[in-house]
């Protein structure tokens, strides 16, 4: 895990409720981790974080991705989610509104739509 996230390594005799908030998403994705998931999931992993941690949890994710784990993810970052995924569902007020494979809907501009909520009411 601290190759994952080398800031842990030199955070390892500091106690969990001390560090960041993003260097505590790390800790909670590398502790899932080390049950050796067939699948992790992950709950918006960007929420209240600042830019540099995202930054370096979506690197992180993009590593384990390359290497086949399986994650399912809801996160309100569109952009940072997406690139990522292979596929992607995006949902509005509980509903599918656009799924296929994030390649497409990087490009397309629905989901910043959706995602915005422009073209309503």
């Amino acid at each position: 895990m601290c190759e994952l996230f080398p800031i842990l390594s030199e955070r390892r005799h500091q106690a969990a409720g001390t560090l960041s908030g993003g260097e505590q998403q790390m800790l909670a994705i590398g502790r899932a981790l080390m049950g050796r998931p067939d699948l992790l999931l992950l709950d918006e992993p960007s929420m209240g974080l600042a830019p540099r941690a995202v930054e370096r949890i979506f690197e992180a994710l993009a590593k384990l991705n390359e290497q086949g784990l399986t994650m399912l993810m809801v996160e309100q970052n569109a952009e940072m989610a997406l690139s990522v995924a292979h596929r992607a569902v995006v949902l509005q007020t509980g509903s599918v509104v656009l799924s296929g494979k994030s390649t497409e809907l990087r490009q397309d501009d629905r989901v910043r739509e959706c995602y915005l909520g422009r073209g309503r009411g």
